[in-house]
């Protein structure tokens, strides 16, 4: 596994430089691995400029998201392709684009439970999401299906407003016994959307995220929920709570879905409500950039050598040196923030922000991961005498997925081609070392 970030010193993760004449001595442990599951709704997305005719022919919305049904998107989906309007088709879902980063971050594997066409043609849907997913991503899993797998149509009309349909597809079909036990209590993270709780009729994708986290909990393995939309969480924030209280370690969310769930427009504010119902919290805000916000021991908590930063919470980054806990296994918890401003000032030019978020998650993930890492491959280390959520700091979790997040808005695919450069072009050593 890559290390998370950029680091100098020698004495950071992996411990790998040892003493030449004890390493004769001393027979090397194999390295146990490491990993993360995931739960998506497996579908590609289909990026075209349309006409507003086209839209009112096909009974879309302007600017609106709509479900269709397979034969209406087999006929758009034909019209735009004879038409030439298709510009890109990619990979999609929240999940997948998550699991997918976090393997090209970490050069490591990862395992994405979900459906897949029992019988793939070249040039289908299919065949576009397994060519447009890293290698290092376990596809395994999957449950075949009869039938093409989910498709959402990013409509782009000449004024620029985005019109969204989607086709389910079989893409809910997925089912409890298609979910290996084994795998996900083995996982470093277990990692959902807030999607898979509104499956409807026969569809038993939701059961099938229910069973693993109930898999999850039973050993403790830290559940990630990224909430997807605001309109989901509109509909009955109380049960989002509740849902969240009950089974989430770490909620990703932007600062639109902060206020439908906390009430509060502020992403500090909004973070800290979110923080009475899970241990750990991600919220990515745009041009603001981006924040993290979690629980630490107040023995352990270490102050900033940063500026203090002003917000609805005073000083609110004063303790941002520390590492994430979960508020259960701190004697006295206390509430730590850290915020970092867009990377660069953000891209010259955005090119996508469909997957921002998802690269950011894919970040924290990472850094999630390494410590499991680091804790099975080297016990002995300080750094687990305190049991930590993440490996780094608050601080460091948050320009890590502000790095990340960059590479994804400076690019047209919500997926990451490739890692972080090892040497950066653009930018002092200082961003790292700060």
């Amino acid at each position: 596994m890559k290390f998370p970030g950029q680091r100098k010193s020698k004495h950071y993760f992996p411990v790998q430089n040892r003493d030449p004449l004890l390493a004769q001595l001393t027979q090397q442990p194999n390295r146990l691995p490491t990993y993360i599951t995931g739960i998506d709704q497996t579908l590609v997305d289909i990026e075209a400029k349309v006409a507003d005719e086209l839209l009112e022919r096909y009974k879309l919305p302007k600017g609106n998201s709509t479900l269709i049904d397979d034969e209406s998107a087999h006929a758009l989906y034909s019209e735009l392709k004879n038409c030439k309007l298709i510009s890109d088709e990619f990979a999609g879902g929240t999940i997948g684009n998550t699991v997918h980063n976090y393997s090209i971050l970490a050069d490591d594997r990862s395992v994405l439970f979900g459906v897949m066409s029992n019988n793939i043609e070249v040039g289908s849907y299919a065949y576009r999401y397994l060519c447009n997913t890293s290698s290092k991503v376990d596809l395994n899993y999957l449950q075949p299906v009869e039938g093409a797998i989910g498709r959402c149509f990013t409509l782009i009309s000449e004024c620029g407003e985005r019109t969204f349909a989607i086709s389910k597809g079989s893409m809910d079909k997925l089912t409890p016994e298609y979910i290996d036990k084994d795998l996900v209590q083995g996982a470093s993270a277990l990692v959902l959307t807030a999607y898979l709780m509104r499956a409807s009729g026969e569809d038993q994708m939701t059961q099938a995220a229910l069973k693993a986290i109930e898999y999850a909990k039973e050993v403790g393995v830290p559940v990630v929920l990224t909430l997807g939309t605001r309109f989901l969480i509109e509909e009955d924030p109380v049960w989002w709570k509740n849902f969240i209280n009950e089974n989430v370690t770490i909620l990703a969310m932007n600062e639109d879905e902060g206020e439908a769930l906390t009430g509060f427009k502020d992403p500090l504010e909004a973070s800290d409500a979110a923080l009475e119902f899970c241990d750990m919290v991600l919220t990515t805000a745009g041009p603001l950039g981006l924040y993290t916000a979690g629980y630490t021991e107040d023995a352990e908590k270490r102050e900033t050598s940063n500026i203090l930063l002003p917000g609805v919470i005073p000083e609110f980054n004063r303790f941002e040196f520390s590492r994430p806990k979960l508020k259960s296994a701190c004697d006295e918890p206390i509430k730590v923030f850290a915020h970092i401003s867009p990377y660069m000032g953000g891209p010259e030019k955005i090119r996508n922000t469909n997957g921002a978020g998802d690269g950011a998650l894919s970040a924290l993930l990472h850094d999630l991961a390494s410590n499991t890492y680091h804790k099975e491959n080297v016990p002995g280390s300080s750094k687990h005498k305190r049991d930590g959520l993440c490996y780094s700091s608050f601080s460091q979790i948050c320009k890590y997925a502000n790095r990340v997040a960059y590479e994804v808005l400076a690019q047209h695919s919500p997926r990451l081609s490739r890692g972080l450069p090892e040497r950066e072009d653009s930018l002092e050593e200082s961003y790292w070392e700060r």
